[in-house]
C-alpha cells in the first residue's frame, strides 16, 4: 500500500477496467471494450460497467475467445403505446411530466419481446445508450418506432424519409364528405395544400388504411378533418419493408442484420 493510500480505499478495491488491464497486459481502453461487450465476469457474474470496484480477493475472468472489438451498434424496434412521447435530447433518459410517458423508458431489458429470432443477441447495457429516434409518430398514436445507434440506418431514414412507404391504420368517427376518399388519395384533402398521391382504403366502417409516401403520420389528422372525419386512434404498422408484425405493445426487439427498410 502506498503512503497516500488509506486502508478504507484499498478495501473498496480498484476499477474493474484497471484490474483487467493489468491482468491481461492491455490498455485501459481495450479492457473497457471487453467489459462493455459482456465478456468479463467477476466471481462468475457478468459485469458490464468498467467503473465497478473489485477487491483483490475477487476473481476476474474473460470469456474464452473474446476480443476487444466492442459491441457493434444496434437498432431497436419498439411497439409504442398511445400516450408516449420521445424525450432524449442528449442520449440520456430524461424524466417525464404529467401523464405522458417517455418511449425511451420502455427500452429496458425487461421489455425485450419473447419472440423467435434466428440470431439471438446478447442484451448489453451499451445497447441502450446514444439511441436516436427516427421518424417519430404523434403522442396519441401507437405503433412501430425506430431507435438506432447505427449511423448508416440513421442516415438512410433521414435522407429517404419522403420515399419510404409508411402504413398506418386510422380509427375515425363522423361521416366522410362526398368524394372525401378520392380527395385523400389524390392529395387534395387539405384546402390550399397539394399533397402527394397516396393509397387510402376502408378496412371497415370506422377504420382507414393509409399507405403514405411523402406525407408523415402527423398530417393524417388534418387530412381527415378536412373531409369530415375525426381521428380517434392511429397505429403505424410498417416503415418500408419492416413491419410491426406480432411485436407486443410496450415491448421491443432487435432489428436483425439482414432486415432493410
Amino acid at each position: 500500500m502506498s503512503p497516500t493510500e488509506h486502508p478504507e480505499a484499498q478495501d473498496e478495491g480498484v476499477r474493474l477496467s484497471k484490474r483487467l488491464a493489468a491482468q491481461l497486459g492491455c490498455s485501459r481502453a481495450e479492457a473497457e471494450l471487453y467489459i462493455e461487450s459482456g465478456a468479463v465476469q467477476v466471481d462468475g457474474i457478468t459485469v458490464q460497467t468498467p467503473a465497478t470496484r473489485v477487491r483483490p480477493q475477487q476473481t476476474v475472468t474473460v470469456k474464452e475467445g473474446a476480443k476487444p472489438d466492442g459491441a457493434p451498434p444496434v437498432t431497436l424496434l419498439l411497439h409504442k403505446p398511445a400516450g408516449y412521447t420521445v424525450r432524449n435530447p442528449q442520449g440520456a433518459r430524461g424524466h417525464t411530466r404529467g401523464k405522458v410517458g417517455n418511449a425511451y423508458d420502455l427500452l429496458v431489458p425487461e421489455n425485450l419481446a419473447d419472440m423467435d429470432t434466428p440470431a439471438p443477441i446478447l442484451v448489453l447495457q451499451k445497447h441502450f445508450k446514444n439511441l436516436e429516434c427516427l421518424l417519430p409518430i404523434p403522442v396519441p398514436a401507437s405503433g412501430l418506432m425506430v431507435f438506432t445507434q447505427d449511423h448508416r440506418v440513421a442516415r438512410k431514414l433521414r435522407e429517404e424519409a419522403l420515399y419510404l412507404e409508411q402504413e398506418c391504420i386510422v380509427e375515425v368517427r363522423g361521416t366522410i364528405d362526398e368524394g372525401g376518399l378520392e380527395r385523400l388519395c389524390d392529395g387534395t384533402s387539405i384546402d390550399g395544400k397539394r399533397l402527394p398521391k397516396i393509397k387510402v382504403s376502408w378496412q371497415n366502417e370506422t377504420r382507414l388504411r393509409f399507405a403514405l409516401k411523402g406525407i408523415f403520420p402527423e398530417e393524417i389528422a388534418e387530412m381527415c378533418e378536412c373531409v369530415g372525419l375525426e381521428v380517434i386512434g392511429m397505429k403505424r404498422q410498417r416503415i418500408g419493408r419492416i413491419s410491426l408484425a406480432k411485436l407486443p405493445e410496450g415491448q421491443w426487439r432487435y432489428a436483425m442484420p439482414w432486415e432493410r427498410f
